[in-house]
């Protein structure tokens, strides 16, 4: 993924308004979801139905025939290409036993990759979130290769301390779209942890070009610009600093997701009298993990939702619980055909999530508010991640990752 030049969408996880009893709370407390469960709701992002922010122009999946090919973007042409700069500040400069090059015909093909997936393959889900909008563009379960696994091909590395990469972003230098790893990023990592990895499958069937196929690169615990889309070109250098093109707008290169909720939809809600509030959205699970997620409920205090970061009310706030959907006791309801969870990073042996949520993925949250008076309210929903800190502590807002906490406003009409 990458920053946007063209119209950012915003995406409905599958929002679910319903009717049912229930009885005024001046506390506003949410009931349960009534005495039947909450209709299940799917935890994959169907590719088509992804927010897309992807850059180019023209936009590389809008290419078709012979441009296609000459770009190298389907299964038959495609080729990965790595080498060692030749351009680095450093004195010693980074080298290769074996670099893999189109010209003398060494590029790494798509059918070399999948062979390799077969022996170190790895599949997990995980949330895509740009950095800098304020909804999680969806979640995929990806499958590919880990990053190390390919560099292996080149030998030995000398020298080296970052690499960079990118993909086809068309033939202009000014197009092109870069992120960057340490090598200890994609060399090492804790047992059991998520590496860096080529993905070439989303949801059980190749990545289709829209979202960045036929091999994009997908860095798990960060913000979706580390996910190139169209990946052709890894480079490694001795150079100790962050080149990416996201750092040059001011973001934090090194950003890593964020635990944050989002409302389905931010859209004021105006209901009648007697009828109870039904709200849902998502939380997104970074790196440090989610905790629980709570909501507070106010009277509108006529600013239409705006509070200032430093606003005293903010130290008086009243956050009560936000239930948070249980996984499905039968995950092959919304699993690809032929995928079991014990073959899903984060599943034990017994197809039953390690953790839950699960960290980088799409946790679901549903609150039902009882009958409330008539008048306005504003409603806000936020997480605690498992190192105690509330959103969108410990980090600021902003070039580090967006995670303000949002508000929605709800109008109950008199009753007739």
């Amino acid at each position: 993924m990458s920053t946007s030049l063209t119209r950012r969408e915003a995406l409905a996880l599958a929002a679910a308004v319903a009717s049912c009893n229930a009885t005024r709370s001046t506390a506003f407390e949410p009931t349960a979801a009534a005495s039947s469960a909450p209709p299940p709701r799917d935890y994959l992002t169907p590719a088509d139905k992804f927010a897309d922010v992807s850059r180019g122009n023209p936009i590389p999946h809008t290419l078709t025939g012979d441009a296609l090919i000459r770009a190298r973007l389907t299964p038959e042409t495609w080729r990965l290409e790595i080498s060692a700069s030749d351009r680095d500040d450093a004195k010693t400069k980074a080298t290769l036993t074996r670099s893999l090059s189109i010209a003398d015909g060494s590029a790494l093909d798509f059918p070399t990759l999948l062979k390799l997936g077969q022996r170190h393959g790895v599949r997990f889900l995980k949330a895509m979130q740009c950095q800098n909008i304020a909804c999680p563009l969806g979640q995929g379960l990806w499958e590919g290769v880990r990053l190390r696994v390919v560099l292996d091909l080149c030998g030995k590395i000398s020298a080296a301390r970052r690499l960079f990469f990118w993909g086809y972003h068309n033939d202009k230098p000014e197009q092109r779209f870069q992120s960057s790893l340490s090598l200890s990023q994609a060399l090492d990592g804790p047992a059991g942890d998520l590496p860096a990895f080529l993905a070439y499958r989303l949801n059980g069937a190749p990545i289709p070009l829209n979202r960045g196929g036929p091999v994009r690169m997908v860095v798990p615990w960060a913000h979706g610009f580390k996910s190139i889309k169209w990946l052709q070109h890894i480079v490694l250098t001795n150079d100790y600093r962050a080149n990416d093109t996201y750092a040059e707008d001011g973001n934090d290169p090194e950003s890593f997701l964020k635990t944050a909720a989002y409302f389905d939809d931010v859209k004021p809600l105006s209901l009648k009298a007697g009828a109870p509030v039904e709200v849902a959205g998502a939380a997104v699970v970074g790196w440090p993990g989610l905790e629980r997620t709570e909501y507070w409920l106010r009277p509108d205090a006529g600013a239409g939702g705006k509070l200032a970061d430093d606003d005293p009310a903010w130290s008086t706030a009243q956050w009560r619980p936000v239930p948070i959907d249980p996984p499905p006791t039968n995950w092959s309801e919304f699993l690809p055909v032929g995928v079991s969870p014990q073959t899903i990073w984060g599943f034990d042996g017994s197809g039953v999530p390690k953790e839950w949520p699960m960290r980088y993925s799409i946790a679901r949250w549903r609150i039902i508010l009882p009958d409330l008076a008539s008048g306005k309210y504003e409603l806000r929903v936020r997480t605690i991640d498992k190192n105690g800190f509330a959103q969108p502590a410990p980090r600021p807002v902003g070039l580090t990752g967006h995670n303000q906490i949002q508000c929605k406003l709800i109008r109950i009409q008199p009753r007739p």
